[in-house]
């Protein structure tokens, strides 16, 4: 499997929980375990994707600025997720906020998948791909195991 496969594996966990939740009202128990793991495969998956993906393309010329951008969305992610988890779950703002952590989280997906995928091809070598999407898999796995305590800075 390739770097490529692997995260767009986890893209599509991320887009099946999104609509899900979407979907949930209130302060429902249902709405409290998608959002605990659609947090947990946005934390684990930033922090992966930023080692196997995005920090060997920091240095290329090529894919410098899309890295940074692609990094820098995960920043914005972040800020929403820490206002969700601050805010009443049945309150109007917490759903207001929720969407727009989806349409930010939709927009990176896209970026990724359309754009940055592409260009990476380019830059990485069949063996590297591979190599990269190793890696990450048992990073994953292993911060999913661990969460949130493998979050820098992150707790439940």
């Amino acid at each position: 499997m390739k770097i490529y496969e692997a995260i767009k594996k986890d893209h599509d966990i991320q887009r099946d929980l999104c609509n899900k939740l979407i979907d949930t009202s209130g302060d429902s128990e249902e709405r409290k375990e998608l959002w605990t793991t659609l947090k947990k495969e946005l934390e684990v998956h930033a922090l992966a994707e930023e080692r196997y993906f995005y920090s060997p393309l920091i240095d290329t010329d090529e894919m410098q600025e899309d890295a940074r951008h692609g990094m820098a969305e995960h920043h914005e992610m972040d800020e929403l997720i820490e206002e969700l988890t601050g805010t009443d779950m049945s309150s109007p703002h917490w759903l207001a906020t929720l969407k727009k952590l989806v349409e930010k989280v939709e927009h990176h997906l896209e970026d990724e998948e359309e754009d940055f995928f592409v260009k990476a091809k380019d830059l990485y070598s069949e063996k590297e791909a591979d190599s990269l999407a190793t890696s990450y898999e048992a990073t994953m796995d292993e911060y999913r195991k661990t969460w949130p305590e493998s979050i820098p800075g992150k707790s439940e």
